[in-house]
């Protein structure tokens, strides 16, 4: 058995399915990067600028409860072993194993492109989650406030935004929060997969510890701040014996509503999650694997709508089961509230229609 590679999720990297040259194209462009003085803050981890044209992004999926989503950073760091956002790399000319947690791509005009959206003729007020891809509080946001400025933009245009992340750095920006939310204009989605610190360290290496996510569920609770907790994936054999204790948590911490998904393996993540579970789990890998299979129809890959998320057969239905029961134990008359639409500031009132609104 091969070591581990401490603090990364997935053990190996794979080969873009979209170009068998993929490897010598990104080493090149990486090369030039580094001949351009543009070498990483951290040796393990590339940062990349990249200028998109756009920024929001329309969700066609009829399992994603969200209309669109917008996404500072392209691949993340936090190297969850089962995102389902690594195949997304692969767009970019990367793999989705190691490439996804070290070649981060950065949208610096993220900002800007949100508010052309927003001033936009066509645009109307519609709910726009960040992270739907990949998380925006990940650790180069510390550094470089491309959420920050983001979040800025929707509190001057009085829009609506959800918000999806592990990291505890949704703390830094409270103040807007509460601003936004004393008009019904945010919420934050935290994803809690465990309440086992080693489990944690071995699926999602590099978020922050549950005991900080828990805390962090009670700060923003506590200051008015809407919160929703996605328990998942739900992985059988690994996580799924923990539903009920998991849910009492977050709901003592103020969380109103929980989700939850079953985890599925499509493209080059099932090859992934294979490896890193025989490496680190391989006492149990032929069972959860075999599990998984039999929530999918018996395969790890599964893209049918309507069950590819919830999953089906034995193990998928106790899932659901437990969860029903902890829904009505421990969220009963609890409502998330619905996120406002009317006071966004119509573009075509120009500054004068942000400034009859001060």
């Amino acid at each position: 058995m091969k070591k581990s590679i401490n603090g990364r999720g997935a053990q190996i990297n794979v080969s873009n399915r979209f170009s068998e040259h993929s490897e010598e194209i990104r080493d090149d462009f990486l090369e030039f990067c580094f001949r351009e003085s543009e070498q990483p803050t951290n040796p393990q981890t590339v940062y990349i600028d990249t200028f998109p044209k756009t920024i929001v992004n329309k969700v066609t999926s009829p399992d994603v409860g969200m209309g669109y989503s917008l996404n500072p950073y392209q691949g993340c760091e936090h190297g969850c072993i089962y995102c389902y956002a690594r195949n997304s790399h692969e767009y970019w000319g990367y793999g989705a194993g190691l490439d996804f947690e070290q070649k981060i791509l950065v949208k610096k005009n993220a900002p800007e492109l949100l508010e052309k959206k927003l001033q936009s003729a066509s645009w109307e007020a519609s709910t726009i989650v960040m992270s739907g891809n990949t998380d925006c509080y990940q650790p180069i946001e510390k550094k470089l406030e491309i959420t920050r400025q983001l979040l800025r933009v929707f509190l001057k245009y009085k829009h609506p935004v959800g918000i999806i992340t592990k990291n505890v750095l949704v703390e830094r920006d409270l103040d807007i929060l509460q601003e936004l939310a004393k008009d019904d204009l945010c919420r934050v989605i935290f994803s809690v997969t465990t309440l086992s610190e080693a489990t944690r360290r071995l699926m999602e290496p590099r978020t922050a510890t549950i005991k900080k996510r828990l805390k962090a569920i009670e700060r923003l609770s506590n200051a008015g701040i809407p919160v929703m907790v996605m328990a998942g994936p739900m992985i059988p054999g690994i996580n799924t014996h923990e539903i009920l204790p998991l849910l009492k948590e977050v709901a003592d911490r103020g969380a109103l509503s929980v989700g939850y998904t079953i985890v599925r393996l499509n493209g080059a993540i099932g090859k992934i999650f294979e490896n890193w579970i025989r490496k680190t789990l391989p006492d149990r890998a032929d069972k959860v694997l075999h599990q998984i299979a039999d929530c999918h129809g018996g395969q790890l890959n599964d893209s049918r709508f309507g069950k590819r998320m919830k999953g089906e057969g034995k193990y998928a239905a106790q899932i659901h089961r437990q969860f029903e029961i902890g829904r009505k134990l421990y969220f009963k008359d609890r409502v998330l509230p619905p996120l406002n639409t009317d006071l966004f500031i119509k573009t075509e009132k120009g500054q004068l229609g942000l400034f009859n609104n001060l």
